[in-house]
């Protein structure tokens, strides 16, 4: 747990740290950047407008969690079919990175076009709001890209589903927003997990659900289903090892053209406690202050630029939208 004041400075913060006005110049002259990946060093050599979209695009910042969830996924997606597949349940805090995992496995194993019928290995679908049998065989059908007819019964949507899932070659389906389940009152939800129960019996290929602790409560509350799906937690962060070595990936991800020196347990401290312990707020503060060291010439994510930061966290966000209200 993450104790730290979150709205105190980062380490050292007290700092004057100017930025040099010919630093940029220097820098890209010599072509000193030894600290990045390669991939980054290229992309440090452009204008700075370039270099921000960069930033603000979407990346994939590799951790072990993370490794471990996607080699759990690729054994899922290689397992032969019996009667009886074994199911994931992928767990964690609200933007921890679950639907990151999710994106770069589905991208590892696109649609393939062949002469006359699509391949879809791995098809992901998000649940509704409200967890309706028919409304989540029409997200499926949508998400197969098959156009759909009003008025059809649910007898028809089943079929039609099913026969489209094994056309495709549908090997692993995965379930995004699983939490959602629990929106429906008593009734939907028991039809909707016995659905979860039919669809793995009848297709025999693996089902991926994605989703906070709740996705687990409604999953528990049908001891079968319960038994089939294996939960894999996506932890909120601390400040530990593990964490000095994200922030390492993220300074050396970054195009920024000096060194970002925040893998440090005092940095790690900070940050956690600031973004309060996501990877998602973590890359949307470090962003914001790498897209400050652009701006303000200090090109390395500082003690000054997270203070320049553009970053309000999950809390902090609230209580100004309380205060606004008031």
């Amino acid at each position: 747990m993450v104790t730290s004041d979150p709205g105190a400075g980062p380490p050292g913060a007290g700092a004057n740290e100017p930025a040099d006005p010919v630093l940029e110049a220097e820098l890209v002259a010599a072509e000193d950047l030894s600290h990045l990946h390669q991939a980054a060093q290229q992309i440090a050599r452009l204008p700075d407008v370039e270099r921000m979209a960069y930033l603000r695009a979407d990346r994939w910042i590799g951790y072990t969690r993370a490794t471990e969830a996607l080699a759990r996924l690729e054994a899922l997606l290689a397992w032969p079919a019996k009667q009886r597949m074994p199911n994931l349940l992928l767990l964690g805090p609200t933007n921890n990175g679950k639907s990151m995992i999710i994106e770069k496995f589905r991208r590892a194993h696109p649609p393939v076009w062949h002469p006359d019928w699509e391949e879809i290995p791995v098809l992901t679908v998000q649940m509704p709001s409200d967890p309706k049998v028919s409304r989540f065989y029409t997200a499926l059908l949508t998400a197969l890209g098959a156009p759909l007819r009003p008025g059809q019964r649910l007898a028809e949507l089943e079929q039609l589903t099913l026969r489209l899932l094994r056309q495709t070659g549908v090997r692993v389906l995965v379930i995004d927003e699983l939490h959602n389940t629990l929106a429906g009152h008593g009734t939907a939800r028991r039809e909707f997990l016995n659905l979860l129960r039919f669809l793995g019996n009848e297709l025999k290929i693996p089902l991926v659900g994605v989703g906070t602790r709740d996705a687990y409560l409604a999953i528990r509350s049908d001891d079968q289903l319960e038994n089939r799906f294996a939960p894999f937690v996506l932890p909120s962060w601390r400040p530990d090892e593990q964490a000095c070595k994200l922030l390492a990936s993220f300074a050396a991800a970054f195009p920024l053209r000096r060194p970002s020196l925040i893998a440090t347990p005092d940095m790690a401290e900070y940050l956690l406690t600031r973004s309060e312990g996501t990877i998602g707020e973590l890359t949307a503060l470090l962003t914001e202050a790498a897209v400050a060291a652009i701006e303000s010439g200090e090109e390395a994510i500082s003690q000054r630029t997270l203070l320049l930061a553009s970053y309000a966290g999950p809390t902090q966000r609230r209580a100004m939208f309380e205060r606004e209200l008031a």
